[in-house]
């Protein structure tokens, strides 16, 4: 019988098992790199638990003594790639713990796979997207980019907000505003903007078009929150301030990743004049 995924309890002499297990595919771990990169960086500290370096916890599956794959689980739920007997550990658990994240999102197999034998204990669900393609760019855009785009300073984060929180209704169905008044929401963006990790077009002290780099690693970096003001659509604004994002992108990681509903074919179109090619595909799992 397959045992539930342990969690794990320290970083001590992990890392590098971890690690090796990120970069087995770099670019469909990117955001989970980014999330347990404190695990291989810092020292070891006696009693310091996963939870307080990274903010979530980490699930290993193990195989013959050795750990298989892994999975983050914080705000949402995010694994490697896995093999059947992975995808069940994984499974076990979760069915065992029940959902505390607002999302399952990740290698479309693993994901719907997983999500299909811990359905009944975690639903129900606002909406499953089973087909996100994952694509990559790791040459200058062939579109030509919008030298208006920069990156946010830490003093118009207000006016940054707004466009944020329509990108995240818009893209999810639901206001990143929870109980708390955006104020975690407010947070994280402020937290992007101080790394220098947004991105917008301002015109009339109002943003137009806006982007972040929401994950990093040595290999790559993830784009996300791709928006456009509504009724400036259809202009190519998009398409040219992403391929300016891209030149910044490409100064920090060595490919740029994305991934994106299948049904929006307006952003695909955009991404292929850009030059992004398909390498994979995500699924998503809403609650």
């Amino acid at each position: 019988m397959t045992l539930p995924a342990r969690r794990l309890e320290s970083h001590e002499n992990l890392g590098t098992e971890i690690l090796e297990i990120l970069n087995r595919d770099p670019v469909v771990n990117c955001f989970l790199y980014s999330r347990l990169e404190p695990l291989f960086r810092k020292p070891f500290i006696p009693n310091q638990s996963v939870k307080a370096l990274i903010g979530g916890e980490v699930w290993l599956a193990e195989e013959g003594g050795s750990v298989s794959a892994l999975c983050y689980v914080g705000a949402n739920l995010v694994p490697t790639p896995a093999n059947p007997a992975a995808i069940e550990s994984f499974a076990r658990r979760a069915t065992r713990v029940g959902r505390s994240c607002s999302s399952l999102v990740g290698p479309r197999e693993t994901v719907l796979s997983l999500w299909d034998q811990i359905s009944d204990s975690w639903g129900p669900t606002r909406t499953v997207r089973e087909n996100q393609p994952l694509l990559v760019i790791d040459h200058a855009p062939l579109a030509r980019p919008d030298e208006r785009v920069r990156r946010v300073q830490p003093v118009e984060l207000a006016q940054f907000l707004p466009a944020s929180i329509a990108m995240f209704a818009e893209e999810l169905g639901v206001s990143p505003i929870g109980p708390d008044g955006g104020a975690l929401y407010r947070a994280k963006l402020a937290s992007q903007v101080l790394e220098g990790l947004a991105f917008a077009i301002f015109e009339n002290n109002e943003v137009i078009f806006k982007c972040e780099i929401g994950a990093l690693s040595p290999s790559a970096c993830q784009i996300q929150g791709v928006w456009t003001k509504p009724e400036l659509r259809g202009r190519g604004i998009g398409t040219a301030g992403l391929a300016r994002v891209v030149e910044f992108a490409l100064e920090i990681a060595p490919a740029v990743c994305l991934y994106v509903n299948d049904f929006n074919t307006a952003a695909r179109r955009s991404y292929d004049k850009i030059g992004f090619r398909g390498v994979g595909a995500f699924a998503s799992v809403l609650f």
